[in-house]
Parts: structure tokens; sequence; C-alpha cells
């Protein structure tokens, strides 16, 4: 397990939980909606650069980009959303000590 995975949760892991990833949004008026047609264009709101949200629940927790694996979508999770919102730092970039105790100073303090 993860240090975003405790022990105490591994009872849950076989619990299914649907996550999705929106692609973008926009709005429109309906008369426009109504003349949609094979072949239409719809601009979303998102560069094509950006990356996705992915949701659990409704709730984002990650952020990814698109790839192909085996003739299918996929999306590369790039980077993890915390509680707050905010992007979590990798979890390769933060000590174990200092995770749990941010007393301690990290290996760039010393």
């Amino acid at each position: 397990m993860t240090a975003y995975q405790p022990a105490a949760f591994a009872r849950f892991g076989d619990v299914a939980v649907r996550l999705s990833v929106e692609l973008g949004r926009t709005e429109m008026p309906l008369r426009d909606v109504l003349m949609l047609g094979e072949g239409s264009t719809v601009t979303l709101d998102r560069l094509t650069d950006e990356l996705l949200d992915v949701t659990a629940n409704g709730r984002v927790i990650a952020r990814g980009e698109v790839v192909a694996e085996k003739g299918r979508f996929a999306l590369r999770i790039v980077s993890l959303v915390g509680e707050d919102g905010q992007e979590l730092p990798p979890s390769g970039d933060v000590p174990a000590a200092a995770a749990a105790d941010p007393a301690v100073p990290s290996d760039d303090a010393l």
C-alpha cells in the first residue's frame, strides 16, 4: 500500500467506485443545439494541452492526460488532488518522516 492507502483501508479494496473523466464543457443556446448534426463541431472550454479532471462520485481526485492503450482511450494520472482541491506533491518528493511529522526537516533543508 502507498502512503495514501493505509492498511486499514485494505478491506475496502474490492468496493467498486465509478471514475469519470470530463473532456470539457460548453454552454450553447438551445437553437444551436437543435441545429447540431453529423459533422457538427462543438468547441469545449478546455485547451488541448490542459490536464483533465478525474472524478470519483463527483469529487476531483486526480488530473491526467489522454493516452492510447491497446486501441482504447486511457488516462495517464499526472497528479493527485487532495481534500482541499490542491494538487498533492508526488509521493517521491516528500520523505516519509516529513510526511508524518512536519517538524522533521527534509533532505533539501540539510
